[in-house]
């Protein structure tokens, strides 16, 4: 559920009078829905938003749209969005977009949906943009067109949109809708990497193993496969692993190697579980039992306790 809008002056707008305190109908409806009380906040907001009042026909429909309110009804919030979006206020229209792409309290309709968050994202809205992005690279409700999808992203990429950032450099490393460029690639990837996104830790953790286009750089790569492996990536921490018992960007280290091995099979990975065994036949039992430990301990923490 999208937040509440507040307006612009705070809270509150409260005015004496003879003693008396008038709070303004519309906070007074934000904090009543705040409060739980979902039909007092509809009671105060509704004859503002019948009168026209875009920040409560918007907040009407935030009531309306979640699903936890005792008022919930997405036709009812499809209703209300639509007059807010008709006054041009760009999250109503991404909200109207993504009730037409999931079809809620509306008919199911990529192409409509389309409609609304060109609206939204030609006034910078990231979300809007991000959509937009991914429905021209997919093909949903538009035709397939690459190069629109890129534009979108580039927007929504520059203000920090990370799933944007991941496709630029997606498409960059592939060349779809421009010249291929790994260069480019890897600067995307870094950004969304940087920024937590942890298939771009790993794609470009393998650029750099690979030395695929780019220089091979070991170090960099067990940088990045260690920001993936730490969020539960199964191929990073399998890579890793690999490192380790190879002495790639590190020294060799057995016990550090079957550990993340280990990992990655307990994820489900065959190909982790195979070189696990095969690398415990080298080591002593005292060493496997050591890296046993070290797996335990940090699949317990969530990957946060792995040194």
């Amino acid at each position: 559920m999208q937040s509440v809008k507040y307006i612009c002056t705070g809270i509150l707008f409260l005015i004496v009078s003879i003693g008396h305190v008038f709070a303004d109908p519309l906070a007074e409806a934000q904090q009543a829905y705040l409060q739980g009380d979902h039909v007092k906040a509809d009671g105060l907001a509704r004859p503002l938003a019948e009168k026209g009042d875009v920040l409560a026909q918007y907040n009407l429909g935030v009531m309306y749209a979640n699903e936890k309110s005792k008022i919930h009804d997405y036709q009812e919030a499809a209703k209300w969005f639509r007059l807010a979006a008709d006054q041009g206020d760009a999250d109503a229209q991404v909200w109207l977009g993504e009730a037409y792409a999931g079809g809620r309290g509306v008919t199911w309709d990529y192409q409509e949906a389309v409609n609304w968050y060109l609206l939204a994202g030609e006034q910078g809205h990231i979300v809007a943009q991000i959509r937009l992005g991914l429905m021209y690279d997919q093909g949903q409700g538009v035709t397939q067109d690459y190069q629109k999808a890129l534009k979108w992203y580039h927007l929504a990429a520059k203000q920090d949109q990370v799933d944007a950032q991941f496709r630029l450099g997606v498409m960059y490393d592939e060349g779809q809708g421009v010249s291929q460029d790994h260069q480019e690639a890897a600067k995307w990837f870094r950004l969304a990497a940087d920024l937590g996104y942890v298939s771009a830790q790993f794609r470009l953790a393998v650029m750099y193993d690979q030395g695929k286009n780019i220089t091979q750089d070991y170090q960099e790569a067990l940088k990045y496969y260690h920001l993936a492996a730490e969020q539960g990536h199964t191929n990073a921490q399998a890579s890793l692993g690999i490192m380790y018992g190879q002495g790639q960007g590190t020294l060799k280290n057995d016990v550090r190697a079957h550990m993340w091995l280990d990992l990655a099979a307990s994820n489900g990975s065959g190909l982790a579980e195979h070189g696990r065994n095969l690398l415990a036949k080298k080591m002593s039992p005292s060493k496997v039992n050591e890296a046993k430990k070290l797996a335990e301990v940090c699949k317990k923490s969530n990957y946060k306790d792995c040194k």
